[in-house]
Order: C-alpha cells, then sequence, then structure tokens
C-alpha cells in the first residue's frame, strides 16, 4: 500500500530543508538538486510540489513570515502594558537557536529580493506588518502621543537594527544585550 504523504507537511519539510542549504551554504547554494537531497526526496518529486525553483524560495520565505506571525498572535495579553509590549517585541527577536535560524533565512532572502520581484512583494509586505505592529506597539505605550510617526520609526529601526546585528554578530548582539536594549528603551518611552 503506498504511503500517503500530506502535502502541505512535505511542503513545509521542503521549506525547511532550504533553510538548512541556505544556513549552510547562502542562497547561491539552492537548487533543486540541493534542496531535494536535503529533504530527502528525488529532484522529480521535489517538482511535485513546487514547480520552479523561485516556487520553493517564495514559500521558503513566506513559511518565515507566518511563523513570526503565529508567534506574535501567540503572545498572552498581560494588564501591565509594557510587559505586554516587551514580549510581542522579543518574538520578534532572533533569542533562541529557532529564531536566529528565521533571522539568518530572513536575511538572506532580502538580500535576494533586491533582484527578485516575487521575494521583493514578501519583503515588503513584512515590513509593511513590522511597521504595523510597531505602530500598533507604540499606541499602546502612548496613545495620543504627539510624535507617534517618529516613535513608530524608531521602535521599528530597533527591532530591525537588533535582528540585524543578531544575525551579523551574534557574538556581540547577545539575547541578554538584546533584552537590555529592549528594556532600556521601554522605559525611556514610559517615562
Amino acid at each position: 500500500m503506498p504511503k500517503i504523504v500530506d502535502p502541505e507537511e512535505r511542503r513545509a519539510s521542503v521549506a525547511a530543508a532550504v533553510w538548512r542549504v541556505v544556513r549552510r551554504s547562502g542562497l547561491d547554494g539552492v537548487s533543486v538538486r540541493t534542496v531535494a537531497a536535503e529533504a530527502g526526496l528525488s529532484p522529480g518529486s521535489l517538482r511535485h510540489y513546487f514547480a520552479t525553483q523561485a516556487e520553493v524560495l517564495a514559500f521558503a520565505m513566506q513559511l518565515v513570515l507566518d511563523r513570526v506571525r503565529a508567534r506574535v498572535e501567540a503572545v498572552e495579553p498581560d494588564p501591565d502594558t509594557a510587559t505586554a509590549v516587551r514580549r510581542v517585541i522579543e518574538e520578534l527577536l532572533p533569542l533562541d537557536a529557532e529564531r536566529r535560524a528565521e533571522a539568518e533565512v530572513w536575511l538572506a532572502f532580502t538580500t535576494r529580493a533586491q533582484v527578485d520581484p516575487a521575494l521583493r512583494a514578501l519583503r515588503d509586505a513584512s515590513y509593511d506588518a513590522l511597521e504595523s505592529v510597531c505602530g500598533q506597539l507604540t499606541d499602546a505605550l502612548l496613545p495620543d502621543h504627539p510624535g507617534r510617526e517618529a516613535e513608530v520609526e524608531r521602535l521599528y529601526a530597533l527591532i530591525d537594527g537588533l535582528v540585524l546585528h543578531a544575525v551579523m554578530r551574534p557574538d556581540r548582539a547577545t539575547p541578554a544585550l538584546m533584552r537590555a536594549v529592549v528594556d532600556r528603551h521601554l522605559t525611556e518611552l514610559t517615562r
């Protein structure tokens, strides 16, 4: 009896294989052959789930977005606004191995987005979503703040910068340092 394979589960496992190849060899190391081998599939089997390499890359990039969005949406409310805001921000930062892998893959994809229109659309949508989250967090902390736009942009830059630093210099941008920077920022905002 043939084994029944859940197509969405298989697509997710292929995306995870893409992530591993990207982290090991960069996006230049991603090909149908390398991803298929990493996923334990034949290239022909991989094409059953993804018609093109571009489709594989877009799906793998979308998976990063979906995972981050799910974590942010799962943050439990807290009566202390600053605590709730801090928890959301922490879900956006690479504070553990899983989130570090996402950030490394994300950075590779955003670099490729400069020349790939499909990835560029995903990158732009994700940055718009991050800006929206920063707006919501700023509004929660500083309702009706006259400098709202600048504060949203400052929080956006803080998160984006910490992610970039953590990927580029993980020895310096440690989870403890990132948490301390976020705590200081939130303390200054709420004085």
